[in-house]
């Protein structure tokens, strides 16, 4: 029985989780999921009890295949990338748990996320080229600004496949696990990012984008640092800290 659908949103404690759920068609995109992933991505912004969107897909052999191939042709809008610009620019830090392996605009879905935790023996592969396609322009400069001009050349221009390890090097993957290590390491940021002030890691997540889009300037950090200073919980944290250490 073919039980394939749309993306799904479950909101678990002070995590979301977005689930592809096409496993029988290698969690491919298909043109009507882009809107229900926006949604999903408005759902998350809007609740202030989450502080960790996490996204993954359904199985153990591919995270995302990508676009339905036969639409791109067809339907040429800008609704893949308006929800994957969307993704990065959420203000809660996201993590791709990579179930498997990501092709074409899979991969730009994982990398639109700040961390991406990718099991042994994934893979990637972008055939953009081989169907003579030119990438759209934010998956394009998300690869450049994230990987560097010589990984994203060797990605695009030679359609060659890149194994997990590979891709750990090239900063691809933020870390790269066993299968059955996967969860206790999404936990493990879950956890973490938990601890930390909720306004310092959405003010700083803002900044480091701005930084490597080229769009900061040292006025707006230098404002925010001292707006963090003031901050009364800043203080009460920064004294607590300073009493345990006099012990």
């Amino acid at each position: 029985m073919n039980t394939d659908s749309a993306p799904t949103l479950e909101l678990a404690g002070s995590m979301a989780i977005i689930t592809l759920r096409r496993p029988g068609q290698h969690n491919r995109i298909d043109p009507d999921d882009p809107a229900v992933l926006l949604q999903h991505i408005e759902q998350v912004r809007a609740a202030p009890s989450v502080r960790l969107l996490v996204l993954t897909g359904e199985g153990e052999k591919t995270f995302c295949s990508g676009y339905t191939l036969g639409q791109i042709g067809a339907r040429l809008d800008r609704s893949l990338e308006e929800m994957l610009d969307a993704l990065e620019a959420i203000e809660i830090p996201t993590l791709c748990a990579m179930n498997g392996s990501a092709y074409g605009g899979g991969t730009d879905l994982a990398l639109a996320c700040d961390f991406r935790i990718g099991v042994r023996g994934c893979r990637l592969f972008m055939p953009a080229a081989r169907f003579g396609l030119h990438y759209y322009p934010g998956g394009l400069r998300r690869f450049v600004t994230r990987l560097g001009c010589s990984a994203s050349k060797k990605i695009f221009l030679t359609g060659m496949t890149m194994d997990s390890e590979e891709l750990l090097r090239t900063g691809f993957l933020t870390e790269l696990v066993e299968r059955d290590e996967l969860q206790p390491r999404i936990d493990l940021y879950r956890d973490n990012i938990a601890r930390c002030d909720a306004q310092a890691v959405r003010s700083m997540k803002r900044h480091i984008n701005a930084i490597s889009a080229g769009e900061w300037d040292e006025a707006s950090g230098r404002a925010a640092y001292e707006a963090s200073m003031s901050s009364e919980e800043t203080v009460r944290r920064l004294a607590k800290v300073a009493e345990l250490a006099a012990r």
